[in-house]
């Protein structure tokens, strides 16, 4: 009965739209929500009978709704004071895990995705925003590399912990010998008295030793351009090497390396190919590296003032974790205290096809469903994804002003809907009175 389905109808708009105003209410709670995606109600016509034009009688049909949550539109980014607030300048998800998935070493904590998070190390190292939600990535190797992990595969990520007591060190591999010789000295009449200084280099228990390194000027006329290098231990006196070290007087490469020879038994050659002299320190190596020959990056002859501003070596002491940051790359370094970092892990933007099919699980965060389509971890900046941007926030994707508007025009058709169902009441009253 035609009636009957106008009631039917006007309660189906009741439902409808209480579920709309159950939405609006949602992302207006959420408004300072940082990371809140909106929720959005969207109505469906329903259609009883054949639906063909020009059918002697009709039966309205009513209308349903369904909601979907717009994990794909976020809000603006806002500037923080905490190094480890993340949020992404752009496309993708920071994956976390449960309180309860950081107690799993061994790659089996369920992933969870999250578009931004305030950080910060909880009593046992881990860090964690406010929700509860740890933070997932790719542990780095001792000397800062991140290793290959499965990128299909929530495997090889581990909850990120920080060892807040942890000390940290580099042994030096490699010294960049930046000297300046002074030209006058292998000139007649230069002075012949040797110039020496020491190069400090860390060990691999990261205690600090010296190389010293002692040069005197070979005076024969004209201009020998040509001095002798020794290189010596000072913990034990140990004679490292001796060097005639010839540089060019000509124009076009004037004062660069012509030749570096070894005059003693013990040491090692000059290796032209790269520019460098292996020092045997104990179990430990250390490239010396001295420059190519006509070049002029590192050892060279000019002028009357004998400088080593330049020299500078790739180890650190022991120093104490005093700071983390987390760059666009999604690299996240700790910084100690003596003025090196070292990269702790590497942390993925993960993607899905759907975005919105994602199933939200509370706290901002979502888990990957048959809806959103298989995950895939991308290094930032790569692929879709975006960047990562440390000390920032997303704030909500609600838009007040527009909620506000929807919520009126919600009660207008609420409203209505209930003014069909007493106009329905009234013609079954009505109805009722023909008997009488």
């Amino acid at each position: 009965m035609s009636i009957s389905s106008s009631m039917n109808a006007g309660v189906s708009g009741l439902k409808a739209n209480a579920t709309r105003l159950a939405t609006i209410s949602d992302n207006i709670a959420n408004s300072a929500t940082h990371g809140y995606r909106r929720s959005q109600a969207s109505f469906q016509s329903m259609v009883i009978g054949s639906g063909i034009a020009g059918e002697a009688s009709y039966s309205a049909g009513g209308v349903r709704s369904t909601t979907q949550r717009m994990v794909d539109q976020g809000g603006a980014l806002i500037s923080t004071q905490n190094a480890t607030d993340i949020a992404i300048s752009g496309r993708g998800f920071i994956p976390v895990t449960s309180p309860l998935g950081a107690r799993l070493q061994d790659g089996t904590a369920p992933l969870m995705l999250t578009p931004t998070g305030s950080f910060r190390q909880d009593e046992a190292g881990y860090l964690r925003d406010p929700s509860g939600n740890v933070l997932l990535g790719w542990p780095a190797a001792t000397d800062g590399s991140i290793p290959t992990y499965p990128r299909d595969s929530a495997s090889g990520l581990q909850p990120v912990r920080i060892d807040t007591i942890q000390q940290a060190y580099s042994a030096t591999s490699r010294v960049d010998f930046g000297v300046n010789l002074p030209a006058s000295a292998t000139a007649p009449g230069g002075s012949s008295d040797p110039l020496g200084l020491s190069v400090e280099y860390f060990d691999a228990m990261g205690l600090s030793g010296t190389i010293d390194v002692e040069f005197t000027p070979v005076q024969t006329p004209p201009n020998s351009n040509t001095w002798e290098m020794s290189l010596t231990d000072p913990s034990d006196g140990t004679l490292l090497g001796t060097y005639d070290l010839v540089f060019d007087s000509s124009i076009a490469q004037a004062g660069t390396l012509v030749s570096v020879t070894r005059t003693s038994v013990v040491g090692q050659d000059y290796e032209g190919t790269t520019g460098t002299i292996p020092l045997a320190l104990g179990p430990q190596t250390i490239d010396l590296s001295l420059g190519l020959i006509g070049e002029g990056g590192g050892l060279v002859q000019r002028g009357q003032t004998f400088s080593s501003a330049g020299v500078s070596q790739d180890g650190f002491g022991a120093g104490n974790l005093i700071g983390l940051t987390v760059e666009r790359d999604g690299k996240l370094d700790a910084i100690y205290d003596q003025g090196f970092r070292r990269t702790l892990y590497r942390i993925p933007i993960v993607d899905v096809p759907n975005a919105n099919g994602l199933t939200a699980v509370g706290d901002q965060a979502f888990k990957v469903s048959r809806d959103s389509g298989p995950f895939f971890l991308w290094d930032a900046g790569t692929g879709p994804v975006g960047n990562f941007v440390g000390n920032a926030l997303q704030e909500s994707a609600t838009d007040v002003a527009a909620e506000l508007t929807s919520l009126i025009q919600t009660q207008r058709a609420y409203s209505s809907n209930a003014k069909v169902i007493q106009t329905v009441d009234e013609m079954f009253q009505e109805t009722t009175n023909i008997k009488r």
